[in-house]
């Protein structure tokens, strides 16, 4: 079945494009969702005639998601759950879990915008990816643990960590900077010679 774009889908097209869908794709999810209109001569004519609205409607949209995604850049979340001995969880973290999680924070996020592959099963830090708007996404950091005791050593192990690999970075860099100045010293003397 071919729609019309109203809005960016995501792995189908920008606002406009004419796509060929899977009709109960189109039929329960894009038509109700108002994402896209059936392609005919008609809604061709519409979508032209309303595509400046429409472009203006998407932009501040956009920019409204945008704002809230600088708010909550850096956001991270903690979820305390129970876990056996090897760190499995007893039950598992869902993508609406993560999504109440962040509303307790103060943002509103609805759970299908929290874009989570599968289930988190197990204790640590986890990067979940949350889509405000088709074009604005940003990535939230869920620390799982037992115990709020458990998450701030967990976090700061992990400050440790990156701190660290960042002073082995710069001791690296300190010590091919002159190998490569003097590299460059040779090769204009032996430009020079010639």
């Amino acid at each position: 079945m071919e729609v019309i774009l109203l809005e960016r889908i995501e792995k189908l097209g920008q606002m406009g494009d004419v796509v060929n869908v899977k009709p109960g794709f189109a039929r329960n999810f894009l038509l109700p969702q108002k994402k896209a209109l059936r392609a005919s001569r008609d809604n061709l004519a519409y979508f032209e005639k309303q595509r400046g609205q429409l472009e203006a409607v998407n932009l501040k949209r956009r920019d409204e998601a945008q704002a809230v995604a600088d708010k909550m850049a850096g956001l991270s979340v903690l979820m305390v759950r129970q876990a056996g001995e090897s760190g499995q969880l007893y039950g598992s973290v869902s993508g609406k879990d993560v999504g109440d999680a962040i509303k307790a924070s103060g943002f509103t996020v609805e759970r299908r915008q929290v874009n989570l592959d599968q289930p988190i099963k197990t204790l640590g830090s986890y990067a979940v990816r949350v889509s405000l708007h088709p074009e604005v996404s940003l990535i939230v950091t869920v620390n799982v643990a037992r115990s709020q005791e458990e998450a701030e050593r967990a976090a700061a192990a992990a400050a440790a960590a990156i701190a660290a690999e960042a002073e082995v970075e710069a001791e690296v860099e300190a010590e091919e900077a002159p190998a490569e100045e003097a590299a460059a010293e040779d090769a204009v003397e032996d430009e020079t010679a010639e």
